[in-house]
């Protein structure tokens, strides 16, 4: 934290012996440990040269100031590869030096949010509504990334609170956005609808201005989903390398999507005791609709996971099925939709679907119409959509 000094109970050196040791026994590769040993060893350097023994907040900015040159607010925001790298070295010795391990979601690679003061109780009373409602972690990222745009536009605006919000400068906010497509702006209405219904609905808004929102209808049958041909998704798999780790899981998780329809997020959030093996079933609550949903684990795809927890996956802690290939081995972050995977395995198989959807969703799609295809009854397919 900038402008704060924080003596540590352990000199920096013990602490940065400490991580490396700690590394190695996590499995990170030595080329890793050494970028993290070398960017220690020039912090040390450092250190001795200006006669200091404990690591601080603003040490560490002063140490990238004099090796790269640079001024940054803080251990965040986008730099080039190298200047990333003794960051990322920097985050894990403060979080040790703090809390005395790696604290992997406590940095995050972007500056977080910090509301402005008139706008901080509304947008906390906000935030506990939305706790209270459980959205998925995907809707709040959407949610929140635009409401973040909407606060600091009122701010910059002139508005010191909620409550001197004007249907104008909604309607300005929302006008910024006419290049967008329809459907991303329908996105942006229902959630400032969402939002200053809360505020006015918690007091913070006399007057409820969710009136002066357009109303954007989209027609549900107004556009026909990306969907594979057979063979593709058949040449998808075929070209999965399946004797290497990442083959197995990333076949598997497929598998899942092409097979049985499941949401990214609920493949993500799979849990090893949601497998039955014994009834040859897979249980979960649907991350999206929070509803129950049982599936039968099918020969192919049961033997894949077989594979993959036998004789692909790293040793891990984590109760998730499937887990990051590089160290820390734990389950993948909120945000991973496999998109850059699929585009790895798309890529390798020779697929190309230009000016075509072609995420995981698209393969949930392929399913739903080949069920369609087979006489499957609607309400059924309707819980591939």
């Amino acid at each position: 934290m900038k402008g704060a000094y924080y003596k540590m109970k352990e000199k920096a050196q013990e602490i940065t012996t400490r991580i490396l040791s700690d590394l190695k026994e996590q499995d990170y590769t030595d080329y890793t440990v050494g970028i993290y040993r070398q960017c220690y060893n020039g912090l040390q350097k450092y250190m001795e040269e200006e006669r200091i023994e404990y690591y601080s907040a603003d040490i560490g900015l002063d140490y990238i100031r004099r090796k790269f040159g640079i001024s940054i607010e803080g251990l965040f925001g986008k730099h080039p590869s190298n200047v990333r790298s003794t960051i990322r070295a920097l985050q894990v010795l403060w979080d040790y030096s703090e809390y005395g391990t790696m604290v992997i979601k406590v940095r995050p690679g972007r500056k977080p949010f910090e509301c402005p003061g008139g706008f901080k109780e509304s947008y906390e009373s906000f935030q506990k509504i939305c706790k209270i409602r459980n959205y998925t972690p995907m809707g709040k990222s959407s949610l929140f990334s635009i409401l973040h745009k909407f606060i600091i536009f009122m701010n910059d605006s002139g508005i010191a609170s909620a409550d001197e919000m004007t249907s104008e400068l909604i309607i300005k906010f929302l006008s910024s956005y006419s290049a967008n497509s329809t459907r991303y702006i329908a996105t942006i209405v229902s959630i400032l609808r969402n939002y200053i219904t809360v505020l006015h609905e918690e007091g913070y808004l006399d007057k409820d201005l969710a009136h002066c929102l357009p109303k954007i209808r989209i027609m549900r049958n107004g556009f026909i989903p990306s969907v594979w041909k057979q063979g593709d998704v058949q040449k998808l798999l075929s070209s999965i390398d399946r004797h290497n780790p990442e083959g197995k899981r990333d076949y598997a998780i497929l598998l899942m999507v092409t097979r049985l329809g499941l949401r990214v997020g609920d493949i993500r959030g799979l849990k090893l005791s949601n497998i039955n093996w014994n009834r040859k079933i897979i249980s979960i609550i649907m991350q999206k609709t929070k509803q129950p949903l049982e599936l039968p684990l099918l020969d192919d795809l049961g033997w894949a996971v077989i594979d993959y927890l036998k004789n692909g996956r790293p040793k891990t802690i984590s109760n998730c099925v499937f887990i990051r290939h590089r160290a820390p081995y734990e389950g993948f972050a909120d945000h991973n939709c496999f998109s850059r995977m699929l585009g790895r395995r798309m890529h390798k198989a020779g697929i190309d679907m230009f000016g075509q959807k072609h995420g995981l969703h698209s393969l949930r799609s392929t399913l739903a119409r080949v069920m369609l295809e087979n006489g499957a009854p609607l309400p059924v397919i309707s819980e591939i959509q």
